[in-house]
């Protein structure tokens, strides 16, 4: 997704967005083996500092180190004095008598290996510092397609001059620009802007007034303090963003911040629930370790400008661990099992036999073993999970009452500290295209299940149903969500084209029967903690029966026909989610869609504020019906002219909303007070919108394996009376829509909305005489 969720901040609800705060432990194998224990620990360590030193010296190499060496040498036995006298120098510095130094040509070698490794570090401090400054040109972003100029031509042949050394996962971090703190006049003037098709001339007048007492009285105290945090901070945005947006907000994460992913929604590889489990968990920790070593490449934007790739370090072995004021992110070094649930009962199973991974065809029996067992929950363990499902306060008073020692700790630690969690569910959801509901009822199971089927603050959870169908459930204080996307696209693509399954459904390979049973947890829960627990529940069933999910796949076009209309395809949408909602509510709102600003160190997310002067202006020509098609089409173009800008504004660090919540968070600490600060951050973004994304991988070719489509993800409604809508232009001829609203507001429905979606993507396609196929 470009990720999506936000709402007030001072209300205190969650966002669909975060920042960093990481917590190192090393995760304890089995006590039967210690060797088990350490032997892939040991290969970890070994690979990480090698892989550390040459992410170090990116782009040099030890090769390279070794032409600078041997041209120095050369060059002496030409006689020549490349260094200009400083070879010299720093051989009468090397002390004098025994060993290495006591020969006159050692001496002479030593003094040359010292000045080519001086002159080797300089060319690679001089290449770096370049890069980041080729890098912090964004003049291409705002560029026609197809109209380069000759500056930016010579600019990318520079990037790719110096970034041509094959890469590793984290080979751009410190080449990688800091995000840059706009000016107070620019931001205000940008708010100003997005709002003022939002309010009438007295609103608008008077909340002009508030932002230029601010900008001249209040802004200019706390931007310096703002631009001094930026010059030590490696963002100046996202720890506050995952501190006060994610980790301090004490709602329930179901519904209110986790997200979901769907499986492949057009095939089906197998029936057999443990066997698709046991390729997928195998493919993960496949991924886990390529995450370790380094081996995965980074995300490039046109193929040359490399995204930060920071969040990943956290996707496996974490856990959010609850907190009466704030949580924690707990990241583990290492991790070499899974938490497992079924009907009730919870499991540990080890994911490796001495220092190799298991095979598919061992995970699948392990995971049968579970489904097998008759075995009944233990009293209270059935419906534990609802802890993370309700308020964090009870949750973190609960786990330091009844969780802080005994077998109650043993367990909760196996959990906690498990790469990842996994759900074995009894229910069989799947899409059928002749059934429209079985999309949405598919989403439903993945956004919140029966709420204790779920460990919310695991990095993420697997479920895998019944009739082999999949999906994820994902924390959102880690990372956002196209990092599980990356891995999402690996996992699904090494299941079905690397994998595989026996002509029987089951994966290939024969099992080693000798392998020990997974191992049941063990608690001793009281009547007290099993009280707790019902309480959370009832907290999240009335969350989740609120939620009203609506998804569908539209088929009529996509981005192939979209692009015939000379805009780009999430304008286009964009665009007709203004129409839409305008029809469904007869009014505008203030409309949130995210976008990434990964081209800039450790950056996450900002605010493109799609309701537009350009857009409002378009839509209510459509909705009068007396415009000329002419006029249409150049308010159309108009507005999607602006939505464009606004994008790469925010992706190039011109955004709106993360400045001013910064600027926020600092008058807290100042003890300063700013209407409009506070109005500002408590404005309620009833249309929260996001695109997924897509590709990240070239796993297989889409066009020779059409049908292979992930059916994208959503997330609940974030205010009470809006609407969320996550959404996947999915390959040329088609769209995924996930839209998402409450029961329990009058003015919404999500099925009515997404009708209204319908329409209007067909309404302006007609604009443009796209042909369209049959709906």
């Amino acid at each position: 997704m470009g990720c999506c969720r936000c709402g007030s901040v001072e209300k205190g609800k969650t966002r669909h967005e975060g920042g960093r705060r990481t917590q190192q432990v090393r995760d304890p194998g089995p006590h039967r083996c210690l060797l088990t224990a350490v032997t892939p620990a040991v290969s970890v360590l070994v690979s990480a500092p090698q892989n550390g030193i040459l992410r170090g010296v990116y782009p040099g190499s030890p090769t390279s180190w070794l032409v600078v060496v041997m041209a120095t040498v050369g060059s002496s036995y030409c006689k020549v004095d490349i260094s200009m006298g400083l070879i010299c120098c720093i051989q009468r510095c090397l002390p004098e008598g025994c060993g290495p130094y006591r020969t006159p040509q050692t001496r002479a070698l030593l003094s040359m290996a010292i000045f080519s490794t001086g002159v080797w570090m300089m060319g690679i401090f001089f290449f770096r510092q370049t890069l980041k400054m080729l890098l912090s040109y964004h003049g291409w972003m705002f560029e026609m397609h197809g109209q380069t100029s000759h500056f930016t031509k010579v600019w990318a042949f520079c990037v790719r001059l110096l970034s041509s050394r094959r890469p590793m996962l984290y080979s751009f971090q410190t080449s990688l620009p800091k995000l840059p703190v706009p000016s107070v006049p620019a931001t205000i003037h940008r708010y100003l802007e997005s709002v003022r098709p939002l309010l009438d001339d007295e609103e608008y007048y008077r909340m002009e007034t508030l932002a230029k007492e601010f900008q001249d009285k209040t802004a200019p105290r706390l931007q310096k303090y703002l631009v001094l945090k930026s010059w030590w901070a490696t963002n100046y945005v996202s720890d506050w963003w995952e501190e006060y947006v994610y980790l301090r907000s004490r709602a329930p994460l179901v519904v209110n911040s986790n997200y979901y992913v769907m499986d492949f929604v057009l095939i089906k590889n197998t029936d057999i629930q443990a066997a698709r489990l046991g390729n997928i968990v195998h493919a993960m920790i496949m991924y886990r370790r390529k995450l370790d070593r380094e081996e995965i490449k980074p995300v490039m934007a046109l193929g040359i400008v490399p995204m930060c790739s920071y969040q990943m370090e956290r996707m496996f072995n974490t856990t959010r661990i609850p907190g009466k004021e704030t949580d924690l992110l707990q990241h583990l070094s290492d991790s070499r099992h899974v938490a497992v649930y079924h009907k009730g009962r919870f499991f540990k199973v080890w994911l490796y036999e001495g220092s190799h991974l298991l095979k598919p065809c061992d995970l699948e029996m392990q995971f049968q073993r579970i489904l097998d067992d008759p075995s009944p929950p233990q009293p209270g363990e059935e419906k534990l999970a609802a802890l993370t499902a309700g308020g964090r306060v009870e949750w973190a008073q609960a786990r330091q009452a009844f969780f802080s020692s005994g077998k109650n700790k043993t367990a909760l630690d196996a959990i906690e500290r498990a790469a990842f969690f996994v759900a074995l569910d009894e229910e069989s959801p799947h899409y059928d295209p002749e059934d429209e509901a079985s999309l949405s009822l598919y989403g439903k199971a993945l956004l919140h299940g029966n709420c204790y089927n779920r460990w919310f603050d695991k990095s993420f959870t697997i479920i895998a149903f019944k009739n082999g169908q999949l999906g994820l459930n994902t924390e959102h204080a880690w990372a956002d969500a196209p990092i599980i996307g990356h891995l999402w696209e690996f996992v699904l693509g090494t299941d079905t084209f690397h994998l595989g399954y026996t002509e029987t459904g089951h994966c290939l390979g024969k099992p080693n029967p000798m392998l020990a049973a997974p191992q049941r947890l063990q608690w001793d829960i009281p009547e007290q903690c099993q009280a707790v627990i019902e309480s959370s529940y009832q907290v999240a069933t009335a969350l989740a029966d609120d939620v009203e999910l609506y998804c569908f796949q539209f088929l009529p076009f996509g981005k192939g026909l979209i692009k015939k209309c000379r805009t780009s395809p999430d304008a286009f949408v964009q665009i007709a989610l203004q129409l839409a909602h305008f029809r469904d509510r007869g009014k505008f709102c203030l409309t949130y869609e995210a976008s990434m600003t990964r081209m800039f160190r450790e950056g996450r997310t900002e605010t493109v504020r799609s309701c537009t002067s350009e857009s409002t202006a378009f839509v209510q020509a459509m909705v009068k019906g007396s415009h000329m098609k002419a006029d249409l089409q150049d308010l159309f173009r108009k507005a999607s002219k602006k939505h464009q800008n606004m994008y790469r504004l925010a992706m190039t660090g011109a955004g709106i909303d993360r400045h001013l919540f910064c600027l926020y968070v600092v008058s807290k600490y100042l003890g300063v007070s700013s209407p409009f600060l506070a109005e500002v951050l408590s404005e309620p973004w009833r249309l929260s919108t996001s695109q997924i994304a897509q590709f990240q991988i070239r796993m297989f070719d889409p066009e020779q394996y059409p049908n292979h489509l992930g059916a994208g993800g959503g997330f609940g409604p974030v205010a009470d009376d809006g609407y969320g809508v996550s959404y996947m232009i999915a390959g040329e001829n088609t769209i995924f829509f996930h839209i998402s609203s409450k029961f329990s507001s009058s003015e919404t429905n999500a099925q009515r909305f997404g009708n209204h979606i319908r329409q209007a993507l067909l309404d302006i396609a007609d604009l443009f005489q796209v042909p369209k196929a049959d709906s």
